[in-house]
């Protein structure tokens, strides 16, 4: 009798915790994907237009085979709220995703992104190890080396997953050379040519000015800085020509420690009411100078007009593989562009195979190198750039996929219940 009692009482929790769960549902939120992807990538929402509860109160499940399965996501107020998290590879192959987004009943799992800054730098670092340091103060060029070739805002170390610099600054062959960085090597300004790119020359640089947000997050860690293109020549004082809004954010699963994106945002505006022209030229912009364990014997270019290191200098192209053993180790890098681009598909610099005998690796999306782009004042001009960072050897098609996603990201339909 007793135990019937239990049953009874039993069933009735379960069927309330049932009720409950239901209720607790505010939306469904379902991709369709042309393939199952390979790499993890991003997506997003307007909260907003969904749900005005606080933050604190919502959790992200995914619906696999009917169970559902919290999962990682983030909100981050751009212009109004937006709710993001990552839509990874399915072991079941499935090509539709359903999502659900609830009031929250579990806890929130812990970040494995950490963002840190200090008096030199700030760091990205997954589950403690360092992916990514963008420098914000002045790096001094070595002892005996022109003065000149100081400068301040560029990104090294960009670290492989299995954490290899992937980048170098201040070579003897290019003392200029820092890391990953985006001055520009032509640019007319009040009718002077301005070169921001090689210091020595002293004609003009660029500089870092102000930290302007700094974002940490279980879906990506980031940061927004402020940048400076500064005319150094016949000036009694520096003069700001250009400024440039710089964010990056790096995405990654916690369940995936080969791979992890960077995607690189460059806003620039007139900092006077003149316009800059950069000028064509055959580099500028964003540039890469790869790790010098990197030579034309243990790494390779591979590009999606189906270019070698042998001829890709000079083509256009949506995305560029360079990868290459490293130590006793491997690495891979995908830089995409984004359709939204100025001169997209873009041209690229590729170093030549011979470069310094060796063949050093330098790679650059340069989309002024066979036309002119003028800055207007009052408006901005943006580039996007998404680098994936790999671990593991990676092909044409994989890279195509990956740039897909970027280039062309799936959008939710949102069902609000």
């Amino acid at each position: 009798m007793i135990r019937n009692f239990l049953l009874v009482v039993f069933c009735g929790l379960l069927l309330t915790i049932s009720q409950q769960v239901k209720a607790q549902r505010i939306a469904t939120l379902k991709i369709d994907l042309e393939e199952n992807p390979e790499f993890a990538f991003p997506v997003s929402v307007d909260l907003d237009e969904i749900t005005h509860l606080a933050d604190t109160l919502l959790q992200l499940v995914e619906l696999s085979q009917g169970n559902p399965q919290p999962i990682a996501y983030q909100i981050h107020r751009d212009e109004g709220r937006r709710l993001y998290w990552m839509v990874a590879p399915s072991q079941s192959g499935a090509t539709q995703r359903t999502y659900e987004l609830q009031r929250k009943k579990d806890r929130v799992p812990a970040s494995s992104l950490s963002i840190a800054m200090d008096e030199k730098a700030i760091y990205i670092r997954k589950k403690g190890n360092d992916l990514w340091q963008y420098n914000h103060a002045v790096n001094q060029p070595p002892v005996g080396v022109n003065p000149a070739y100081a400068r301040s805002g560029f990104v090294h170390p960009m670290w492989s997953p299995t954490g290899k610099s992937l980048t170098r600054i201040q070579p003897p062959d290019h003392y200029h050379h820092y890391g990953l960085w985006n001055p520009w090597t032509r640019a007319e300004f009040r009718g002077q040519t301005i070169d921001f790119w090689n210091l020595a020359d002293e004609q003009g640089t660029v500089r870092y000015a102000n930290t302007i947000s700094r974002i940490q997050g279980p879906v990506f860690a980031g940061y927004e800085v402020l940048h400076e293109h500064v005319v150094l020549k016949d000036q009694p004082e520096p003069l700001v020509a250009m400024v440039e809004q710089q964010g990056t954010r790096i995405y990654t699963v916690d369940a995936d420690d080969d791979v992890y994106l960077a995607d690189i945002r460059i806003a620039l505006h007139t900092a006077t009411d003149e316009p800059v022209i950069l000028k064509e030229y055959r580099y500028g912009s964003l540039g890469w100078r790869t790790t010098e364990k990197w030579d034309r014997y243990n790494s390779e270019v591979i590009t999606s007009g189906g270019n070698t290191r042998k001829d890709a200098d000079g083509t256009l192209a949506t995305w560029c593989i360079v990868q290459g053993e490293i130590d006793d180790d491997y690495a891979a890098v995908i830089m995409m562009s984004s359709p939204t681009n100025y001169n997209h598909p873009e041209p690229l610099r590729i170093w030549p195979e011979n470069m310094y005998d060796r063949g050093d690796m330098y790679a650059n999306f340069a989309p002024t190198k066979n036309m002119d782009w003028t800055i207007d004042p009052g408006k901005q001009n943006v580039l996007n750039y998404r680098f994936l960072v790999s671990a593991k050897k990676l092909t044409a098609e994989q890279a195509e996929r990956a740039w897909r996603n970027f280039a062309n990201p799936p959008k939710p339909t949102v069902t609000v219940h």
